[in-house]
């Protein structure tokens, strides 16, 4: 068969045939039944917004990699959403302004963005996640870190792996205990980052060194963390994240990274990203933040389960169906559709149920195995 070009899709878009949108169907209703059980009530943003705001929200950022054009009602400049957790906040600031806190929200919904990158080309993805609007405390950071495991344990992920960050570690430090001029700050933050060593010297964050090698398990990293901080300014945090893990047990393998910024550019004193086995990268990524425009504290996080259902696609279960042959009693395959039957009716004589992917047929009025 030869394919026209014009059926072809852009790079990074595809289609979901029938098994694998089973599999990402369950997968997002897992996910928010999950949320749901747990009183995040879910809300739902539209695809597209004035960019202006969500640039507002974001400081400029949230539309470097989004598609924008022109509305042709308002002839301002709308853009598509490629990510859903500022619209979650525009929310939280306007409409439900006067809701009581804590604020639980979640939400599920596709983003897009211009381009992928070389690990990730998708630029389509289904993007699930719930926000606690309203307070920033390590209580509030430990419900959302076990409700991303929950979620996850939900939809059959195994091997399940949470990487702690301190996003504001070298403001912090910064501050008093490892004093940095603020023209220093922001290259000092670059080079952790980056994991360079001679960069941090050259920016004059030679003190910082230490925190290259304060990654790992969470008690050993926690430690060589302690060393750097003789004078106690990350206790509270370190306390923080000690609450957070025991609070896991062993749902998890905890790891922290505490100088890990990329991804975590928003985030306040905590962030995290999980990783689940036989999957390269991360699932979803989570922390505390300031919603833009009001400064009100949240915590939050957001799963990006793309890859898993390509992982588990293959193995997902058709549904039983059950063939109507030609001249059926319609009432009767009415009220077995009420009693959750999926059912596939004969068009001609020559409909084969079968062929047709059906798993029973409809013999004097019973469902019958093929």
């Amino acid at each position: 068969m030869t394919q026209n070009i014009d059926d072809l899709l852009p790079e990074g878009l595809e289609d979901r045939l029938p098994q694998s949108a089973r599999a990402a169907a369950r997968i997002e209703a897992s996910i928010l039944h999950v949320l749901d059980s747990t009183g995040y009530d879910r809300v739902r943003p539209p695809l597209v917004e004035f960019e202006a705001g969500q640039a507002q929200r974001m400081a400029g950022e949230a539309t470097r990699g989004q598609f924008r054009f022109t509305d042709p009602a308002s002839l301002r400049t709308l853009a598509l959403r490629s990510d859903m957790t500022v619209q979650i906040g525009r929310i939280a600031a306007t409409g439900l302004a006067d809701a009581p806190r804590p604020l639980r929200l979640c939400y599920a919904g596709q983003v897009a963005r211009i381009k992928g990158d070389q690990l990730d080309p998708r630029r389509e993805s289904l993007q699930v996640g719930a926000e606690l609007v309203g307070t920033d405390t390590a209580a509030a950071a430990a419900e959302i870190v076990q409700l991303a495991i929950a979620s996850l344990e939900a939809v059959g992920a195994t091997g399940i792996s949470v990487d702690f960050t301190l996003p504001d570690l070298v403001d912090t430090l910064a501050k008093a205990e490892l004093p940095l001029d603020p023209s220093q700050v922001e290259e000092v933050r670059r080079n952790l980052d980056a994991k360079d060593a001679a960069g941090l010297r050259k920016a004059g964050g030679e003190a910082y060194l230490p925190l290259l090698y304060a990654a790992g398990p969470l008690e050993d990293a926690l430690r060589r963390l302690d060393e750097v901080d003789a004078g106690g300014v990350l206790d509270s945090r370190m306390d923080g994240l000690r609450m957070i893990a025991a609070q896991l047990g062993d749902r998890a393998r905890v790891t922290l990274d505490p100088s890990e910024r990329h991804g975590f550019e928003y985030q306040t004193w905590f962030g995290f990203t999980i990783y689940v086995d036989g999957l390269r990268g991360a699932l979803g990524r989570g922390g505390t933040y300031r919603i833009g425009g009001t400064d009100e504290a949240a915590t939050g996080f957001s799963l990006y389960p793309e890859d898993f259902v390509e992982a588990v696609k293959a193995d997902e279960p058709a549904r039983d169906a059950l063939f109507l042959p030609p001249g059926h009693d319609a009432a009767r395959a009415q009220e077995l559709r009420g009693q959750g039957w999926r059912t596939v009716a004969a068009l001609d004589a020559a409909d084969e149920g079968r062929a047709l992917g059906c798993t029973h047929v409809l013999r004097d009025g019973q469902p019958v195995a093929y």
